[in-house]
């Protein structure tokens, strides 16, 4: 079906939507959270770099980063159409993902980010030696 909206338009809609949680790969991580006992976590805190949970008593922040979204490439497929565009965006987000990184490492906060993929059956493994400080 083609776009009811020519290009500058459509980028102009899409320039103002803003993400506020991706609720299936946070819903997966609660769930793995809650399963291994692992409790004390906040969302949405309102601070810079906008961490998906935080751990404030271990002074831990974690990330859940959405494979395609923040350069992991896993599945490695790439959009045939604005592709520059779509590279600059994942550019820039990797950029920003080790600028809030370091926000917090300089505070004396550590730091995890899971990847949206090691929230799979398959890559559990992964995802608990990741998370094993949070274990008690």
């Amino acid at each position: 079906m083609a776009d009811v909206f020519d290009a500058q338009k459509r980028s102009a809609i899409m320039r103002s939507i803003r993400s506020k949680n991706n609720k299936t790969t946070e819903l997966a991580l609660i769930k793995w959270l809650k399963a291994n006992g692992i409790t004390g976590w906040r969302r949405n805190y309102p601070v810079k770099g906008r961490p998906d949970f935080v751990f404030h008593k271990q002074k831990t922040a974690v990330f859940v980063d959405g494979c395609f979204w923040h350069g992991h490439d896993c599945r490695n497929t790439h959009p045939s159409d604005h592709s520059e565009y779509w590279q600059k965006k994942r550019e820039w987000n990797m950029l920003h993902d080790k600028e809030v990184t370091a926000y917090f490492k300089n505070r004396g906060w550590t730091v995890i980010r899971v990847w949206e993929c090691e929230l799979k059956n398959k890559n559990r493994a992964i995802l608990a030696e990741k998370l094993r400080p949070l274990l008690k």
